[in-house]
C-alpha cells in the first residue's frame, strides 16, 4: 500500500470534503481517503502509487485545486 498527502485548495465545508472523496475514490487502485478540511490535506491510500495528472484531474473535477500541482 501507498499512502499520500495532497494539499488541496478552496474546501470550505463538508460538501467540499465529499465531492473531493467521491472524486478520489473513484481512482484504480484507491482503497481509502481521508481529508482534514482546516488543513486542506488529504490522504489518499492506493494499492500502487497514482498518476499525479490523474490525481490532479480528479480533484479539478470536483472543483478544487492541488496546491503545487502534487502530493507528498
Amino acid at each position: 500500500m501507498v499512502q499520500k498527502v495532497y494539499d488541496v485548495k478552496g474546501m470550505t465545508c463538508d460538501h467540499c470534503v465529499q465531492a473531493v472523496s467521491s472524486e478520489l475514490n473513484g481512482l484504480p487502485g484507491v482503497e481509502n481517503v481521508q481529508v482534514d478540511l482546516p488543513s486542506g490535506k488529504v490522504t489518499v491510500t492506493s494499492e500502487q502509487p497514482l498518476d499525479a495528472a490523474a490525481v490532479a484531474a480528479a480533484v479539478d473535477e470536483a472543483g478544487y485545486e492541488l496546491a503545487g500541482g502534487g502530493g507528498r
